[in-house]
């Protein structure tokens, strides 16, 4: 499935959520399997997303490498094997709590989904944090310049 919500929960352990349709296989699947895997898509890879969201494409060739005998999509930019820990129903969802037991990455520039529609990742030099355990994120969503004294 395409999931348009992936969250860092804890760094300490490694925590991440992933919110799944009550109708989805995969709601089906994660309480008998107990692990899943996130494969976070590179920019060239938007038929895929398109593909794993219900959208077919016919012929599409689709190309898996293994982590810890979980499946991925080749060619991703990050992966995530993670382990269920704990499941909240929130609504017509289930939030799935997992611990994180391996994750990787390549520098390559991420598939954005932003306002309905794709988006590319401005190329923009990293300032560095002033707040040292920030280098160990698993997502770095920003920065605040310090203040001005």
């Amino acid at each position: 499935m395409t999931a348009n919500a992936f969250v860092s929960v804890s760094l300490s352990p490694p925590l991440v959520l992933v919110s799944v349709d009550n109708r989805a296989t995969l709601h089906r699947l994660l309480p008998v399997t107990g692990r899943y895997g996130v494969s976070v898509l590179a920019e060239n890879q938007e038929k895929l997303s398109n593909h794993f969201a219900g959208r077919s494409i016919e012929g599409l060739h689709i190309r898996f490498t293994e982590r810890r005998g979980v499946p991925l999509l080749e060619g991703a930019v990050a992966y995530f094997v993670v382990r269920v820990i704990d499941a909240h129903t929130a609504g017509d969802h289930t939030l799935f709590i997992g611990e994180v037991e391996h994750f990787e990455s390549r520098d390559d520039r991420p598939l954005l989904f932003y306002s309905g529609k794709y988006q590319q990742l401005r190329m923009e030099m990293a300032k560095p944090t002033p707040w040292p355990q920030d280098e160990f994120s698993l997502f770095s969503i920003g920065s605040i310049d310090p203040p001005i004294t």
